[in-house]
């Protein structure tokens, strides 16, 4: 669901990282893109799931096995889309901004662009996806009822329920990257405040996630299963990226960690307040590898100093106003002194910027916190270790 939470449908988020794809339309602002992998599980689950037509509805030509296939593999893609918005929607109400919806070989996933806040939130997002599926798959059961038995059209939509049942009940199950295991980590999160113990229990829940999809294959290998082709293929797959996927969470959860005993004070650069008129030679020289602020003589900041461009204009016309080598303070550049580290250093990292100001509870400038002097603090802290 890079170094950004992820709800998906599939069971690797972080796996299909790079992907770009067919862009199938926006809601509230976020592309959905048909991933071109997408096409290459579609196809494996026709290939697999052809003879297993033919068995159920042995009256019917080959050709609509294959058509019948087919419209399972969309069926399936509709289904996983379904549940994607679920989290999409969900996110975006709760202000959490997502980057993008993709589908991609057995799954989808909703990129959303920070962590969220509270395990309430967490907890929202992720169950909102198995909620719209187990909905849309009761719903086609019912369906059920009022379609002839045994032909075509009552395949199809018994196709579409067990789509969104599977979708649903897969994902329940607690390990990360599913949304069962964001369940679990929302749960241990609220119990015990800390994130990270969620986290572990949640990938351990993965591991035991992916050893019982392998020897629920290896069953139907060894008890003639009609189903054991299409059910090794989808196991062995699913289960990879279910360990890749918890990996995966694992790493970001230590890269989002605050090292014990490290103060936001202690990286903090002393902040100096200039006139925004100031000639840029005079403020490069009393800056002394302090922030900027530079002040316009209406009392607004016009902006944090950049130093490389200070250098660059002092270069050529040091009496130039420093303004002009100022770096606009926008909301996202704003930090406020009394957050956790984690969100912090979680907020620097999806930011690109490499310079915030760091202001107190009543909005007064306090500091200046670099990008390098957090990385090199969190990287001496993580070597200690």
């Amino acid at each position: 669901m890079a170094a950004t939470s992820q709800h998906g449908a599939g069971p690797a988020r972080q796996a299909a990282g790079g992907e770009g794809g067919l862009l199938l339309f926006r809601i509230g602002g976020v592309p959905v893109l048909l991933a071109p992998s997408w096409w290459v599980g579609s196809l494996v689950i026709v290939v697999l799931y052809a003879p297993l037509v033919g068995r159920l509805l042995p009256d019917v030509s080959t050709l609509t096995s294959w058509l019948l296939a087919a419209a399972f593999a969309v069926l399936l893609g509709l289904s996983v889309l379904a549940h994607e918005l679920g989290h999409c929607v969900v996110a975006l109400r709760l202000g959490i901004p997502v980057r993008r919806l993709r589908l991609f070989l057995l799954g989808g996933l909703s990129e959303v662009a920070r962590t969220p806040r509270r395990p309430g939130q967490e907890g929202l997002v992720a169950a909102a996806g198995p909620v719209v599926s187990l909905l849309l798959g009761g719903f086609c059961a019912l369906l059920l009822f009022a379609v002839p038995p045994d032909g075509p059209v009552w395949l199809l939509v018994a196709e579409c329920a067990v789509a969104n049942l599977a979708v649903g009940v897969f994902n329940l199950l607690p390990g990360l990257p599913l949304d069962g295991g964001r369940l679990v980590r929302a749960g241990v999160w609220a119990a015990t405040g800390k994130r990270a113990k969620g986290t572990r229990a949640a990938v351990a829940g993965g591991a035991l996630v992916a050893t019982a999809l392998i020897v629920w294959a290896l069953w139907g290998l060894a008890t003639q299963s009609p189903d054991r082709w299409l059910r090794l293929g989808v196991c062995v797959v699913t289960a990879w990226f279910v360990i890749l996927g918890a990996r995966s969470e694992l790493a970001a959860e230590a890269r989002r960690g605050w090292p014990e005993g490290l103060r936001l004070a202690d990286l903090v650069r002393p902040v100096l307040q200039l006139p925004a008129e100031s000639p840029v030679s005079d403020a490069l020289a009393a800056s002394a590898g302090r922030g900027v602020v530079l002040v316009r003589a209406d009392g607004v900041a016009a902006g944090l100093l950049d130093e490389q461009a200070a250098q660059q204009l002092a270069g050529t016309t040091p009496h130039a106003p420093a303004e002009l080598a100022a770096e606009p303070i926008r909301a996202e550049t704003v930090l406020l002194s009394s957050e956790p580290g984690e969100e912090i250093a979680e907020h620097v990292r999806e930011t690109p910027a490499w310079q915030f100001l760091v202001v107190d509870d009543e909005g007064r400038p306090s500091g200046v916190l670099r990008r390098e002097d957090l990385r090199a603090a969190l990287m001496h802290a993580r070597r200690r270790a």
